[in-house]
């Protein structure tokens, strides 16, 4: 439910650049040689790819969110018996009401027809459920692609990133080459790649020719402020309070993006290439946004507080752009000021 963050951040960016520009709709994606994304990151990033309205896809969060998360992750110990019964069911309800708005918006497109359409090279984590390894779906953007992501069709790519365990079902997906009782189970590339910086960056070193300078631009999802005081009395922590183990979920998305950041920002400076990784600004997390943060929140109140955390932190990267000094804000600019109009017309539907 955090992408609704991450839509509404983008949105309020480029509605901001439409008025400076006095220009219509921008198609953000097409800034863009490559995009990369985890999860409901990698859904965001599948449709900036394919060039649809940010406003429509904020959308699957506001009008659909209830529908894909029907039964929250319990917290308490006698909400955990009664899961145990239910949530096979809620599972399935969820997947089924993703699995419909995600068509909705791709139809059948597989990954290579969209980037056949629109140039632009795309690279999704999940886990191949099969070796327990990671997984990246990748466009035919290479060279010597050897061709085998080409026809798992967007909805599939969407549904296997974002199967977070215990908040959503594992995806099957018959092997698109056609093979007879073939097929692959797919869990959330947030496993080990919820901030795909890494990822960005080797592929984009793969991509680009050795006099190309590189710049990564980064934009998660509105993080929980991370870290607490432990006491040396409170180490011996079970299922409850791991909260059934849906709070070692965020404790692990807290670690890899800055370690993972970390690590890009030193690689980078050894390539022997120009090489930037910026992340967007952003405020610090206010304490009353903190009830509002958890996954699977699709409570109305969360919704409103994820949208307005994500425009008050847009106007500032708008006018962190009017800053000489400011080394991203000029990025930042020269990204958007460069970006094509979208030939989409809004809908209000």
């Amino acid at each position: 439910m955090r992408g609704l963050y991450t839509a509404t951040y983008l949105r309020s960016v480029a509605e901001g650049f439409s008025k400076r520009r006095n220009c219509g709709l921008l198609d953000v994606g097409s800034a863009f040689d490559l995009i990369v994304g985890t999860s409901t990151g990698a859904i965001i990033g599948c449709a900036l790819a394919a060039g649809l309205d940010l406003g429509v896809v904020a959308d699957l969060y506001l009008k659909h969110g209830k529908q894909i998360f029907p039964k929250r992750v319990p917290t308490s110990l006698l909400g955990v018996l009664w899961d145990v019964c239910v949530r096979p069911a809620a599972l399935r309800k969820g997947t089924s009401a993703l699995s419909k708005t995600l068509q909705g918006y791709f139809g059948d497109m597989t990954i290579k027809q969209l980037y056949d359409h629109r140039k632009i090279a795309l690279a999704i984590s999940a886990v191949d459920m099969l070796h327990h390894r990671s997984w990246v779906f990748k466009t035919p953007h290479h060279a010597d692609s050897n061709h085998r992501d080409d026809s798992y069709r967007i909805v599939d790519v969407c549904m296997a990133t974002s199967s977070a365990p215990v908040f959503r079902s594992l995806h099957a997906i018959d092997d698109p080459s056609g093979t007879p009782a073939a097929y692959g189970v797919f869990a959330d590339g947030g496993l080990w790649a919820n901030n795909p910086v890494l990822i960005t960056l080797i592929e984009a070193l793969a991509m680009a020719g050795p006099d190309r300078d590189i710049q990564i631009f980064c934009l998660g999802t509105c993080p929980r402020p991370s870290g607490e005081l432990v006491r040396k009395d409170d180490t011996d922590r079970g299922l409850l309070q791991w909260k059934f183990g849906s709070s070692v979920a965020t404790l692990s998305i807290d670690a890899q993006e800055f370690a993972f950041d970390n690590m890009a920002r030193m690689l980078s400076a050894q390539i022997g290439r120009k090489c930037e990784v910026l992340r967007f600004p952003r405020e610090n997390v206010p304490a009353n946004l903190m009830k509002f943060l958890d996954l699977d929140d699709t409570r109305p109140d969360a919704a409103t507080a994820l949208v307005n955390a994500a425009k008050l932190d847009a106007n500032m990267a708008n006018s962190r752009c009017n800053d000489e000094s400011s080394r991203e804000g000029r990025l930042i600019c020269d990204l958007f000021l460069d970006m094509k109009e979208s030939t989409l017309v809004r809908s209000s539907d």
